[in-house]
């Protein structure tokens, strides 16, 4: 009997392929990832109206040809409609999943997967905290022991600053990210600064001008990223809100998690932290760190122990 396999299917966004190889990894299945483009004009039609999907895909992308697998786990408004096809083209035997809302009947999938924030509902609906990510906390230390050094001479407590930036939400420009550095500066303990590309150059500078340099490591985006090692080796954990993944990567570590808001903000946005501070998984960052132990979050984890679970029902999976 051939190993069970699965595919992910996306347009290659990076933030919603990642959550999906991170499903089929805490699965455990062996997985292919497909980047697929759509030809014009079916990229702008609603997917249930595109006839032959799979006949409409680019040859810029990957195709989707059989056999098919018997997980597919798929992200983005161009995999719907694909999707869709395979599930149908194999009679049901590829068990479906999709990423975020799909924006066509849940029900046309075998399971759909979206942030309780996004207010999505339905029989075969899993709701989520935040987004689903690739992180575990064992993962987390195996890298924490890569990048032990990079941080050794920094004073205890260690504190790793995700920050992001700028988006159609929130605005962080010099001014914003001088007065993060400001209420940052005045932290005890040691700093281990990441910054995004969303950043920017102008931001990152006026940051790192306003810390005190002595106490603190920044990563500027050059060379290897210690995003994962320095999540590892965190004792508190300070994220800028305009990343529902940062925050949520963040909480996996079992340590404490605050969210430093930054000015502007969305219905969408507002409604995420809020229930990540009512859970009991995050709290506001207001230049201090409190004593306070959070609530774990894992959704990844509970998400894939699901999925098994349909998938050995079915004898995909043992």
């Amino acid at each position: 009997m051939n190993r069970p396999f699965a595919w992910v299917v996306t347009d290659g966004v990076i933030g919603m392929e990642n959550q999906c190889v991170g499903l089929v990894e805490r699965i455990g299945m062996a997985f292919a990832v497909k980047r697929i483009a759509v030809e014009k004009p079916w990229r702008w039609v609603p997917p249930l109206l595109i006839p032959r999907p799979l006949s409409r895909l680019a040859a810029r992308g990957d195709r989707l040809n059989p056999p098919w697998p018997d997980l597919l786990v798929a992200s983005g408004r161009k995999s719907v409609a694909p999707a869709l096809a395979i599930r149908k083209a194999s009679g049901g035997a590829c068990f479906c999943v999709q990423i975020q809302n799909p924006g066509v009947d849940p029900a046309r999938f075998d399971m759909v997967i979206a942030p309780r924030h996004d207010g999505l509902t339905g029989a075969n609906v899993i709701a989520t905290t935040g987004s689903l990510h690739g992180l575990s906390r064992d993962d987390l230390d195996r890298d924490a022991a890569a990048w032990q050094a990079s941080v050794a001479h920094l004073p205890e407590p260690r504190i790793a600053v995700l920050v992001g930036g700028a988006n159609r939400a929130y605005r962080f420009g010099v001014e914003e990210a001088r007065s993060l550095g400001h209420s940052l500066a005045s932290l005890p303990g040691g700093l281990m600064v990441t910054v995004s590309r969303r950043t920017g150059a102008d931001a990152t500078r006026a940051l790192a001008e306003s810390l005190d340099l002595s106490r603190t490591v920044l990563w500027d985006g050059q060379g290897e990223n210690p995003y994962r090692g320095w999540l590892g080796l965190a004792d508190a954990i300070v994220v800028t809100s305009d990343s529902v993944n940062m925050a949520t990567e963040a909480c996996v570590t079992g340590k404490p998690v605050l969210i430093a808001h930054l000015p502007g903000g969305s219905q969408k946005f507002t409604a995420f932290h809020d229930l990540m501070a009512a859970q009991g998984h995050t709290r506001r960052f207001e230049g201090s760190l409190p004593d306070w132990t959070p609530v774990p979050l894992d959704e990844t984890g509970r998400v894939a122990d699901l999925v098994r679970e349909r998938l050995v029902a079915r004898a995909a999976l043992k």
